[in-house]
């Protein structure tokens, strides 16, 4: 079919060399039509459409258009009227009936493509032409211009919204085949609009579904300023933020006009959160292009991992001479099919890319609606009938809105209430190795869900591992996630310390208090439990010693019953030294129990013997040092002896003082019966690892001092009455040694007392508290011991003549021995009184 270029009547041999001509306006038969419809083509035909397209790029420096567009402009225009002969040859869509076109570039635009426009409103704006008059005189002859009845295009959503609003005044529809900001789908800004690829919202969704497959929730965003960029960016965080667990490191925009190094300036901004490797990018192609180059020169390759729109999609003009900061690019791209060349293109010069399927399926949508009006409005008419002259805005939309066919992909294409396109992307990545030849390869599609092959993606160097793109990276085991305020994908690990668990992902807890951690945090475990053991090193010098002790009181023991009525065991007061030494065979029984594991039996016994032993030796001793004591004084007043003297009367004194312990302790029974306890408090140190549960008796630090005070008491008082005894004659020996064992026993009992209370904060307290106890008990013991039996069984043993000399000496003897020493007191008094040394004898005697 032959076509009029209304601009130019000049006919080319080539189309490439026409469009030449035609663009770039170097015919020189075409300036005056140019100077009407500058940068247009007029195709005649029974029914108008409008067609815009971005054949130029933006011009700079005040020029509005710039060089020309092969891929975006001239291949999408020419796929327009490859569509347009398709439809006009096809017997059976729009018969007898010619599809004609106007023709316009935007220059890549919104303002030049507004100016452009308003030639699709020329014929429905009424002009009065009633005063104007040609040189003769007569009424000119006006050429009324070409109805439109829809339009197609444009590319960029910037310039698609600045068309909409001057198009939808005059209700002429308009299908897009590129624009896909989310704002366009605001059916009551843009009623007029429809578009044939799905809108940035889809898109986003496509986006924020790949970033989470890819285990990313900490990405930034880069925009070119304007509709496309900053809606597609706006649409993409809205949807991250309703969905939750992505969050958003930075949010970029490139300027319309970017000054000198502002691209190094936003590499340099991106670098500023360097976990956030992922750049969610909206851009256009030269934006896209001088990012990669940034990159490159800030030797920053393969550090960002860029998801791009479909205004990166497949395109090879963006990464050119930038390939190896572009690897490994996950691109998105409204699905679509390979049209063939011979089908398309009218000069084989061209290499046609996907891209002009939309732009096929944008202008049969129109024509398959205008089809569908036809048949409703002019049935059985041969050609376009009255009621479709001319054609109304609004109805048509309405069968625009109705369309559903098979488009040039073999997918149906429609349009849903808002007009939008349904949303089918195919996801590309473009990789450079362990491939046959490098570039783009389609990885996974989405249609309202993502179907992504992980397992097919390369990345930087043909690694198969999945870069991080995380603010923080999860928290290890026993460790708590402690938020950054206002970010929640960014967090700080604090760990779970002391006796803390991991209770959650955002707590720690403590443990209760018989258990402690495990290793790594997650729970908690019994606290081991622990007792004095009898190869324990804290056992064994307190058996050690009391083992000899007992050996050495039983010797002593079986001695005395042997020789019972020799003088010397007589003169001893065998009576009470049998009281004494089982009070010290006590004191060394005792450490046993206090190594033995405690049970109620056991804890019944240590309360009765711990204090017992030390009652019943401290007793006897305080009956000796008191019968000598009054003895000696009595002596000195006259011969009657005192009372309670005899070996009876001193029995009964020492059980009465033993009496008050034995009720105490019962007492105590009644009131705190014995039981065991599990002592968590006593080893607990910082390392909960060296925590343990100590198995012992219920006996307070406090309970163990009064259970030993009354003992104390007693041994406090026989030291008074040793002390008062030290004037004794010398052969009335046994007053001394009872002094020597008082004195060193009250030295072992005041050093006791700091070493008991002085391991209070120790790991080991009680193991050391209970070596202390019986230790200082087993050398009391010890000096009793060895002071006041151990010369006398010696001298039993290998010295019995001494035995057999030896008497019990009368009360008068005694009454005689203590008025001597009084004497000689009272002589020695008077000679230091009067200067005299010299000691006249008693006459007395």
């Amino acid at each position: 079919m032959f076509r009029v270029l209304s601009w130019s009547s000049c006919h080319s041999t080539t189309w490439l060399r026409l469009l030449s001509i035609l663009w770039v306006g170097l015919s020189p038969c075409s300036s005056v039509h140019q100077h009407s419809h500058p940068h247009s083509i007029k195709i005649p035909g029974d029914i108008t459409l409008g067609g815009l397209f971005p054949v130029h790029a933006r011009g700079h420096a005040g020029v509005p258009c710039g060089e020309i567009k092969k891929e975006k402009g001239i291949h999408r225009l020419e796929a327009m009227m490859y569509a347009l002969d398709q439809i006009n040859s096809d017997p059976e869509l729009l018969p007898n009936i010619t599809l004609g076109a106007r023709i316009l570039d935007t220059c890549s635009r919104d303002t030049y493509a507004l100016e452009q426009s308003l030639t699709f409103v020329q014929a429905l704006i009424q002009k009065d032409t009633s005063d104007i008059r040609c040189s003769n005189g007569e009424q000119p002859i006006i050429r009324k211009p070409e109805r439109v009845v829809g339009v197609i295009g444009a590319s960029g959503s910037s310039v698609s919204i600045m068309v909409a609003n001057v198009l939808r005044l005059f209700e002429i529809p308009q299908i897009s085949y590129a624009s896909t900001a989310p704002e366009l789908s605001d059916n009551n800004r843009y009623d007029f609009f429809s578009r044939v690829v799905p809108p940035d919202s889809y898109q986003a969704q496509a986006m924020v579904d790949i970033v989470k497959a890819l285990g990313w929730n900490y990405v930034s965003t880069l925009a070119s300023e304007g509709n496309y960029g900053e809606s597609g960016v706006d649409a993409f965080v809205q949807i991250s933020r309703e969905a939750g667990g992505l969050c958003i490191a930075q949010s970029l925009k490139i300027p319309r006009e970017p000054k000198p190094g502002e691209f190094d300036k936003i590499i340099k901004r991106l670098m500023e959160t360097p976990n956030a490797r992922g750049v969610i990018i909206f851009a256009h192609e030269d934006d896209i292009k001088q990012v990669l180059e940034a990159a490159k020169k800030s030797n920053l390759t393969g550090q960002f991992k860029f998801v791009g729109s479909d205004s990166w999609g497949a395109k090879s003009s963006p990464i050119l001479d930038q390939e190896e900061v572009a690897e490994g690019a996950v691109t998105i791209l409204p699905k679509r099919a390979s049209i063939d060349e011979e089908r398309i293109s009218r000069d084989s010069h061209y290499e046609q890319e996907g891209k002009v399927q939309f732009v096929i399926d944008a202008v049969y949508a129109m024509a398959h609606a205008l089809h569908n009006m036809h048949q409703d409005l002019c049935p059985g008419a041969m050609g376009v009938c009255d009621k479709m002259d001319p054609v109304e805005g609004r109805l048509l939309l309405s069968y625009i809105h109705s369309v559903n066919f098979n488009g040039s992909a073999g997918t149906a294409v429609l349009f849903n209430e808002n007009g939008d396109a349904p949303g089918r992307y195919d996801i590309f990545q473009y990789q450079m190795t362990n491939t046959t030849n490098p570039g783009y390869r389609v990885i996974g599609q989405w249609t309202n869900n993502l179907r992504l092959n992980v397992e097919e993606m390369q990345w930087t160097g043909g690694s198969r591992q999945i870069p991080d793109s995380v603010c923080s990276f999860p928290c290890r085991s026993g460790e708590r996630k402690k938020m950054v305020k206002g970010v929640p994908c960014c967090w700080h690990c604090e760990l779970c310390d002391g006796y803390q668990f991991q209770a959650d992902e955002f707590n720690c807890e403590m443990c209760p208090f018989d258990m402690r951690p495990t290793l790594n945090r997650t729970a908690c475990r019994p606290t081991p439990i622990i007792k004095l053991e009898w190869h324990s090193p804290w056992a064994v010098i307190p058996l050690f010693l009391a083992i000899l002790g007992i050996l050495a009181t039983l010797s002593v023991i079986i001695t005395f019953i042997r020789f019972n009525d020799t003088p010397i065991v007589r003169a001893a007061g065998r009576e009470l030294s049998y009281v004494l030494l089982t009070g010290i065979f006590l004191i060394y029984f005792i450490t046993f129990l206090m190594i033995a594991e405690p049970g109620t039996v056991v804890c019944a016994f240590r309360r009765l013997l711990l204090g017992l032993g030390m009652c019943i030796t401290y007793s006897a001793m305080l009956t000796k040092t008191n019968r000598i004591y009054r003895i000696f004084e009595q002596g000195k007043k006259s011969v009657t002896p005192p009372k309670f003297i005899s070996p009876t009367s001193q029995l009964m004194i020492t059980f009465i003082l033993i009496s008050v312990q034995v009720v105490g302790v019962f007492i105590w029974f009644g009131v705190m019966p014995p039981h065991t306890i599990v002592d968590y408090d006593e080893q607990r140190p910082p390392n909960p690892e060296l925590a343990r549960g100590i198995l012992k008796c219920d006996i307070a630090d406090l309970s163990l001092i009064c259970c030993l005070s009354y003992s104390i008491l007693l041994m406090v008082t026989c030291t008074v009455y040793a002390v008062k005894s030290r004037g004794v004659p010398e052969t009335f020996n046994e007053a001394k040694p009872i002094g020597f064992t008082m004195y060193t026993t009250c030295i072992v009992w005041l050093a006791f007392v700091p070493i008991f209370f002085g391991t209070a904060q120790s790991t080991e307290k009680m193991f050391i508290q209970t070596t202390t106890l019986t230790v200082s008990m087993s050398l009391s013991a010890s000096v009793s011991l060895g002071m006041l039996y151990i010369p006398k069984v010696y001298v039993i043993i290998f010295h019995p003549e001494q035995n057999v000399q030896k008497r019990k000496r009368s009360f008068k003897a005694v009454v005689q021995a203590a008025t001597m020493s009084s004497r000689l007191s009272q002589k020695s008094i008077s000679d230091k009184q009067n200067g005299e040394t010299k000691i006249e004898p008693d006459r007395t005697q």
